[in-house]
């Protein structure tokens, strides 16, 4: 199969793309979210010319092969674009074989379990916790992720003991839960390690980005010392990276995220590659564009699937862009669980309305 169109639709938070093969099958994916703009330009200007009028029956070697011809640009946005033409061509794999490509990854359709994830920091401890209470008792949620200290912090917190505050609050919200923490890059590694000992205390069982991501040094030497299960790896978009963070085991449990990867085929290598090491992979996925629907499907079929699904809790407030966006939500939770349809590709059709409202640009033979 050859594409002989690819088609974007963006704004700045977040670009869906289409792909249409010569014989006019069409599959929908998405880039990455968050300068969603800018990453819609390099598609059209340095992953399309490689793709376009090409074989795509090795999507892997094809992916290769975009990264191979923009040797010179290793970063993030590259891989972000990529993930646009991977992700719509598994959506149109999935038309063309009648089933969902949780299917054609070899799972099925099906249910996954979700923690509730909140992305807020502003939040006292008592709130935080009174409204993970509330999700266990309207969804039926049993695992929670709260955060710890402040972004990219240098030891810093959010505020002066609001950790300290968290950790014990959410235990004593929610004595039967699974509780999880991100500490988004925050501590050297003498403070993640005093922090692993207060959650350890409380049962946490998810320590996450405890230390600046790129010190793999750093991580490694809290999960080392820690009996919590340490995660990380969201960030990571270059595979040498992903194979040195494995063979190290800087981390316990692995978490790529499949837009900021460059697509399910790279995100396939990382599993194989935890897998080899008998590590488990929990996803990244803290929005509710597409990404996460991705993962529901890739979850359903790897062998080495973590625990949980991760689940954005915020509403219009903290994410307005993710509203309308499909005609029909794919994300229900009903006992604590999000549901993978049977429907073909994705399962899912992008709102016209929104469409109609984004910056379309094309690249075609």
């Amino acid at each position: 199969m050859k594409l002989k169109r690819i088609e974007s639709f963006a704004n700045e938070f977040i670009g869906f793309v289409r792909v249409t093969a010569e014989d006019g099958a069409q599959g929908w994916g998405q880039v990455s979210t968050y300068n969603a703009d800018i990453t819609q330009r390099v598609l059209h200007r340095q992953v399309a010319p490689w793709v376009l009028g090409q074989d795509t029956t090795d999507l892997d070697d094809l992916m290769d092969v975009v990264t191979e011809r923009e040797h010179k640009y290793p970063g993030s946005y590259l891989r972000r674009a990529m993930s646009g033409v991977d992700t719509a061509i598994w959506d149109l794999r999935g038309k063309q074989a009648g089933k969902p490509v949780a299917a054609l990854l070899g799972g099925s359709a099906g249910t996954v379990r979700a923690y509730a994830s909140s992305m807020k920091r502003d939040i006292t401890p008592k709130d935080e916790a009174a409204r993970m209470v509330r999700l266990r008792d309207d969804f039926g949620f049993d695992a929670f992720k709260v955060r710890a200290g402040a972004e990219v912090g240098r030891d810093r917190d959010e505020w002066v003991g609001r950790t300290e505050e968290i950790i014990p609050a959410m235990r004593r919200a929610l004595p039967d839960a699974s509780l999880l923490i991100d500490a988004n890059s925050c501590y050297s590694p003498k403070r993640a390690i005093e922090v692993g000992r207060l959650l350890e205390g409380e049962g946490f069982e998810h320590f996450e980005e405890p230390c600046p991501y790129w010190e793999l040094e750093q991580t490694r030497a809290v999960s080392e010392a820690l009996e919590i299960a340490v995660s990380g790896g969201e960030q990571d978009c270059d595979l040498p990276t992903w194979r040195r963070m494995i063979d190290m085991r800087a981390v316990d449990i692995v978490q790529p995220d499949i837009l900021y990867l460059g697509g399910i085929c790279r995100t396939m290598r990382v599993v194989r590659m935890a897998e080899a090491a008998g590590l488990p992979v929990t996803p990244h996925c803290a929005n509710l564009g597409l990404v996460t629907l991705f993962t529901m499907h890739l979850l359903r079929a790897i062998p080495n699937a973590g625990k949980y699904l991760e689940f954005s809790i915020e509403g219009q407030d903290y994410y307005p862009w993710q509203y309308d966006l499909f005609v029909e939500d794919p994300y229900r939770i009903e006992d604590g669980k999000a549901r993978v349809s049977d429907a073909p590709g994705w399962g899912v059709e992008i709102n016209p309305e929104w469409l109609a409202r984004s910056v379309y640009r094309v690249s075609e033979l």
